[in-house]
């Protein structure tokens, strides 16, 4: 059974309000109190009730972290670099995702809505006029991961997708002397496939080779999606000589097609993906990819979030673009 501020205020002949204090540090508690309070509240293994804190305090220490998913590497590791620094700073993190069940909109609100939260991490594939809405009349301090900047009304942070797709794309081209290079994108909506597609077609421009729409099929950022997507383009008549596909994932989906076609990556067919998470540099061959730091990108955003909580950040937005580096491995 969890033991209360007041049995513990009891435990240690002091008042609630002391036990209070001394849990903050506050400088009002005598040393000698302070290490008799911690004392007994480890012993007892006494937990704050979070809820009735805030209350008190009029300060939340939670986050809420808003995800259009919580499956896939990549969105666990935005998980972990969110809850690193809300650890270290004796922050909480609660995480919802929509998961194609609801909209981001609704997430956001249900979370404002508990009035426990002192502020969001928001992740987003794209800002409609809801969420755009939403975020205006909001007061919370918010942070939006997203594809790109296209809301300046609260600190933001994008992934260099356009740059990275560009030079990748650019990379087959005059390195590796490709020219059939498929693509492979994300959801049509979603502003990093969009910019990673974008960055794909500018490359081919730029080089002056024409664009094979029957090489360009949409994905979901799923090994499904990947796997379906590539059997089809490695099904046609005239067959790309590299696949590239907008997320990591899918092009573990490319592996997988090419055992079940019996073909050999990258004697029949390559692969380029995007990301780096930790498992492509597991596959034989390995990845050629763009490495995301993504852990980096989580602790960041909590760190932004953390200091316009404590009003410790500076009055402008911040509005980060975080780059992205090419890894070259042996499936190209």
């Amino acid at each position: 059974m969890t033991i209360t501020i007041k049995e513990l205020a009891l435990k240690c002949g002091v008042s609630t309000a002391t036990i209070s204090r001394a849990l903050n540090d506050d400088p009002s508690v005598t040393k000698e109190t302070k290490e008799k309070v911690l004392a007994m509240a480890s012993q007892l293994n006494y937990k704050p009730n979070l809820l009735a804190r805030s209350f008190v305090t009029k300060k939340s220490n939670i986050i809420g972290l808003v995800m259009p998913d919580i499956y896939g590497e990549f969105f666990m590791e935005i998980i972990h670099g969110v809850d690193e620094v809300c650890y270290l700073n004796k922050y909480y993190t609660m995480v919802s995702s929509s998961q194609g069940k609801r909209s981001t909109a609704e997430a956001i609100i249900d979370f404002m809505s508990r009035g426990i939260v002192g502020g969001i991490i928001l992740m987003t594939p794209a800002i409609d006029d809801e969420v755009r809405k939403i975020l205006r009349l909001n007061h919370l301090p918010t942070v939006v991961i997203s594809g790109k900047r296209d809301f300046d009304k609260c600190d933001s942070i994008s992934i260099d997708n356009y740059n990275g797709a560009y030079s990748l794309t650019d990379y087959l081209i005059n390195i590796k002397k490709i020219k059939k290079i498929a693509h492979i994108s994300g959801p049509s909506k979603n502003n990093d496939a969009i910019q990673r597609q974008r960055g794909y077609l500018n490359a081919l421009e730029d080089n002056g080779i024409p664009v094979n729409k029957n090489w360009i099929i949409e994905g979901d950022f799923t090994t499904l999606g990947g796997q379906s997507a590539s059997t089809k383009l490695l099904k046609l008549k005239e067959r790309p000589e590299v696949i590239f596909a907008a997320n990591d994932m899918m092009a573990i989906g490319c592996y997988i097609s090419a055992r079940q076609l019996n073909l050999k990556i990258p004697t029949d067919f390559g692969v380029a993906g995007f990301d780096d998470i930790f498992a492509s540099q597991f596959l034989n061959p390995r990845l050629t990819t763009l490495h995301v730091p993504i852990y980096e990108l989580g602790k960041e955003a909590a760190t932004i979030l953390i200091q316009r909580m404590n009003k410790t950040a500076i009055d402008d937005f911040k509005h980060i673009t975080v780059p992205t580096e090419l890894i070259a491995g042996g499936s190209v």
